[in-house]
């Protein structure tokens, strides 16, 4: 079992920026993609960004040029800096990892992001 645990959530105000941590529990990490998923009130959960064992990044539109994700895997951690934060960006969001060629992955518990105006 891989434990991923996140931390930086909060409150900020529009316009804002904020970091999110995840630490994963076991070296299987540095051959994952990990991932950054969100869900609003009463919307699906949606992928936010990814990156590759490599380092290569992927970002859906509405966040891309505001958010950065990476990844240290000397530290078994993902990060995503979050920049220019919105009302709409405020929702729970959630790390995850998926292990190269296996189909199942972990979840983080998931953290509450909450951008007032």
């Amino acid at each position: 079992q891989v434990q991923l645990v996140e931390s930086g959530g909060g409150l900020v105000q529009a316009g804002g920026s904020l970091n999110l941590s995840c630490v994963a529990s076991r070296t299987i990490f540095r051959i994952s993609r990990m991932g950054w998923y969100r869900q609003a009130p009463g919307k699906e959960r949606e992928l936010v960004a990814d990156i590759a064992v490599g380092g290569k990044t992927n970002y859906v539109s509405p966040v891309k040029d505001r958010f950065t994700i990476s990844r240290d895997d000397a530290k078994n951690t993902v990060y995503l800096h979050m920049n220019s934060l919105t009302a709409e960006d405020t929702a729970v969001y959630y790390c995850h990892l998926q292990p190269i060629a296996t189909a199942a992955g972990y979840w983080g518990q998931g953290i509450q992001v909450t951008v007032s105006s």
